[in-house]
């Protein structure tokens, strides 16, 4: 069970209801606090069903808490901060229309906590259908450095080929939040130990064109194969929001360790595209995120300032950085990582009916 919530539990929490229930046939009932401010609500499944249940503000439709899957009979709190105003517990259950609770109206002069307006499928669909268009583009580009890779390992070339590694491996790592909908390939192309890794690893250590042949034609074809199979799969609207951290988060793990680099010290540059690829999600989803989100000119002020910083170190290896360097980095990183965080939940589609 995964439950948000927004404030910390807390033991001077304003006011407290407990026994609010959750079921197709009652849904919010038991919610008696009158008093805005912090407060702390107890909602039990009565049901045969799980459920999610939300704290919504009626009159803006905005959500300040919320439990996903609780199922029959259990129970979860929420901590919300709720200011003077008309809300309900809003009830969202397997096979069954959204259901509302009763009015409660909250009097004082308490400020609301965080909230987020509901984003629906159809405001993602047309920026899913947009970002899906990028990555088709994307990975065409990815089809022509790859099929150059490949003519270089089979003319002999390894010397052109290592730099040709380069540009279609950053072509992947830009392509952001579609992995998900790249299946097997994903593993394929980029996995470890195998696809751009595995012939990284020749290619910089000394194997003959001969022995690399196999794995630049491999590669290639499962490049190829993804083309192919673009056009079938799709991008999970929920993916575009939650992608925007994930690569980031991969990036400080895999990149910025070295743990991925296997001769070529470009993990900078990779975790440049990877930057890249966060910046295109972002740009779709601007504009859900613009109305309501207002960190995200922070989210910008951290990602230039990683920019700045990977853009002036591209092509060092890792474990060649300075320590002051590679404090700088993770740091900035972990506080890009930070304002990205909230994006996913106030991305994720919620039901409306």
């Amino acid at each position: 069970m995964t439950v948000w919530r927004p404030w910390k539990s807390s033991a001077d929490a304003s006011a407290a209801s407990t026994g609010i229930t959750v079921s197709r046939s009652q849904c919010g009932q038991g919610w008696t606090g009158t008093k805005a401010g912090r407060q702390t609500l107890v909602v039990h499944n009565t049901g045969d069903a799980a459920a999610e249940v939300d704290v919504v503000e009626l009159d803006t439709s905005k959500v300040y808490g919320e439990v996903e899957g609780l199922g029959p009979n259990t129970s979860a709190s929420m901590e919300v901060q709720l200011g003077a105003g008309r809300y309900a517990i809003r009830c969202l259950i397997e096979d069954t229309d959204v259901i509302t609770g009763p009015t409660v109206t909250l009097t004082g002069d308490a400020a609301g906590g965080p909230a987020v307006v509901p984003v629906t499928k159809n405001d993602l669909l047309p920026l899913v259908k947009k970002y899906q268009a990028g990555v088709s583009r994307g990975v065409a580009d990815l089809v022509v450095k790859t099929d150059k890779l490949r003519t270089d390992v089979d003319a002999g070339d390894l010397a052109a080929a290592r730099a040709d590694w380069l540009p279609a491996h950053l072509a992947y790592n830009s392509l952001g939040a579609a992995y998900d909908a790249f299946g097997d390939f994903a593993d394929k192309i980029d996995g470890s130990g195998s696809g751009f890794h595995r012939l990284e690893k020749g290619l910089w250590h000394q194997a003959s064109a001969a022995g690399l042949k196999p794995v630049a034609d491999q590669l290639a074809a499962d490049v190829h194969g993804l083309q192919k199979d673009l056009p079938d799969e799709q991008v999970d609207p929920n993916d575009l929001g939650l992608r925007a951290h994930e690569i980031m988060e991969n990036a400080l793990q895999f990149e910025l360790t070295g743990e991925n680099d296997q001769g070529s010290g470009t993990s900078l540059n990779t975790a440049l595209a990877n930057l890249n690829g966060t910046a295109n999600v972002l740009a779709v989803l601007n504009p859900v995120l613009k109305p309501r989100y207002a960190g995200l000119p922070e989210v910008q002020k951290w990602e230039d300032r990683v920019r700045a910083l990977l853009t002036a170190h591209q092509g060092t290896p890792v474990e060649r950085l300075d320590r002051t360097t590679r404090e700088q980095l993770n740091g900035a990183v972990g506080e890009l990582l930070e304002k990205l965080a909230p994006v996913a939940t106030i991305c994720e589609v919620r039901r409306a009916s």
